[in-house]
């Protein structure tokens, strides 16, 4: 039997903030924050290449499930590829530890598509 999502920004209370987010972040957003590359909005969910948004900080461990600043434009392999991760990277300026995901393997193959 399949597990009831449970995240709010699916099916619960922050759904709709959430998908007025999204609808600001697909104005304004182009490149994939996680690979770099152009994000193609004519194709559509299944297309590995689909636009979808990614939470900087996964709601697993802790992200606000819908606040603007923890969302970013992904495709939708990059965004499977990174999955639940996050990626440390070290500030030299003030010595504190900033999260980001722009540190993670590029392990697609852009060239074979």
């Amino acid at each position: 039997m399949a597990k009831p999502n449970l995240r709010p920004d699916h099916n619960g209370t922050q759904r709709a903030q959430f998908e007025s987010n999204k609808k600001k972040i697909y104005a304004t957003q182009k490149i994939c924050a996680l690979c770099g590359k152009p994000v193609d909005f004519k194709l559509k969910f299944p297309h590995p290449l689909s636009p979808c948004i990614d939470h900087i900080i996964p709601v697993s461990k802790g992200g606000h499930p819908s606040d603007l600043k923890n969302l970013q434009l992904a495709h939708m392999t990059c965004n499977r590829l990174k999955s639940d991760k996050l990626a440390p990277k070290q500030d030299f300026g003030t010595g504190s530890e900033l999260i980001s995901n722009r540190n993670l393997p590029l392990t697609f193959d852009w060239k074979n598509l």
